[in-house]
């Protein structure tokens, strides 16, 4: 944790400066960001940029690139704030990409488009970065296992259940059964105690 608030402001400083310098000198910006603007409006088939339009457009970027970059820093919404500093990133790697240009000229664009490409890697990796609390793939992976251990003890007490039910109907049916011998027994001999005493009987009267 303590790592994290101090590796923020670090990394959103460098935003901050560059955002706080485009907000005040657009035309220092002005001709990477037309160059970038002509390819997009070429590619759409749309008129190209005013002057004024491009210069408003650096501003805007800058300010919403110092923004982000504070928020980032004091730990606002830091994940929010750092994919948008990514997503704010990628035109400037559009912009600064050396290999339409030549000599020192795209020296100076590799310089800049090597940083932009560090810069972006670096926001996207605070953008996800969950401050070591489980991530959406651990939390389903974790509830599918438990859903499969619950169904599994289910399963396991649905069997003992079936197995104590038969096990109580069998010794019921014995149960049953013993009774229904014992009684058997009871009422032969009582049957045979009776023709006895019939026999005896029929003995003292022929006498």
């Amino acid at each position: 944790m303590l790592l994290r608030r101090l590796a923020r402001p670090l990394l959103a400083s460098s935003f901050v400066y560059d955002g706080v310098q485009a907000a005040k000198n657009p035309a220092e910006h002005a001709a990477a960001a037309r160059e970038g603007a002509a390819l997009v409006t070429e590619r759409l088939g749309t008129s190209p940029l005013t002057e004024s339009q491009v210069m408003t457009l650096v501003r805007a970027h800058g300010v919403a690139t110092v923004l982000c970059g504070i928020a980032l820093a004091v730990g606002k919404a830091p994940r929010t704030a750092a994919l948008a500093l990514a997503a704010l990133t990628v035109p400037l790697a559009v912009v600064n990409q050396p290999f339409t240009a030549k000599g020192a000229e795209r020296e100076a664009r590799t310089a800049k488009f090597v940083k932009n490409l560090g810069m972006l890697g670096a926001t996207v990796i605070a953008g996800v970065d969950l401050e070591g609390r489980p991530g959406l793939s651990y939390r389903v992976s974790h509830a599918s296992a438990a859903a499969a251990r619950s169904a599994q003890l289910s399963a396991r007490s649905a069997q003992r259940s079936v197995h104590d039910v038969s096990h109580r109907a069998s010794h019921t049916v014995s149960a049953a059964a013993r009774k229904a011998e014992k009684a058997a027994q009871r009422a032969a001999k009582q049957g045979r105690r009776a023709a006895k005493e019939s026999r005896r009987a029929l003995a003292g009267v022929g006498r």
